[in-house]
């Protein structure tokens, strides 16, 4: 910034910066919030009027600027408050004490359900891990063989079998819960599994 323009822009400041700062608070009823607004169209200035000179009537540019930030302060502010009113009114339509509340003993995670479901008790072990590490982890079919040192085809078969038996059994998609659950994590301790010694 050239030392002409930033003696411009001093200059400017001091004759103005009353008269913007006045104006800005009858607009928006705050001396503090008129204050900033005018702290931040003179940061514009000195942003903008070093490339594009200054403008003929910089009073008017200045309190045009805060303006517009000021506008658009009391419209976030006006939106937050009716947000803030619209969920305090919609929590206390729906305030229960404490001891009225049920808690939701169902899990909503999809991704949990769908381990549960693949380590279903109707499937054999083998079929379990296959299943699991096909449709939990995520790896194909050839990973899962060469794991398990078996043909690829036998594993594609023993996976769709697992699926295919799930489908038979009509076993939901769905976390256990209460006796079941524990009964099911009980199934898969890994003192229960073939390959922990």
């Amino acid at each position: 910034m050239t030392s002409a323009i930033q003696q411009a822009i001093e200059a400017v400041w001091r004759i103005e910066s009353a008269r913007l700062i006045a104006g800005l608070a009858r607009v928006v009823g705050d001396v503090g919030l008129a204050e900033d607004l005018a702290q931040d169209a003179l940061v514009a200035a000195l942003e903008k009027w070093p490339e594009s000179g200054v403008p003929d009537n910089p009073g008017a540019w200045l309190m045009a600027v805060a303006r517009r930030r000021g506008v658009d302060t009391i419209r976030r502010a006006v939106t937050l408050g009716s947000k803030v009113e619209l969920l305090g009114r919609d929590l206390s339509d729906h305030e229960t004490p404490m001891d009225e509340i049920e808690l939701d003993l169902h899990v909503e995670d999809d991704v949990l359900r769908l381990m549960f479901t693949a380590c279903h008790p109707v499937l054999s072990v083998e079929a379990r891990m296959a299943l699991t590490l096909k449709m939990v982890a995520g790896l194909s079919t050839e990973e899962i063989a060469r794991a398990f040192l078996v043909k690829t085809t036998t594993m594609a078969a023993r996976i769709t079998r697992g699926k295919k038996a799930l489908t038979e059994a009509g076993v939901p998609f769905e976390v256990p819960v209460g006796e079941e659950l524990a009964d099911r994590l009980h199934q898969v301790s890994p003192k229960r599994m073939p390959w922990w010694r």
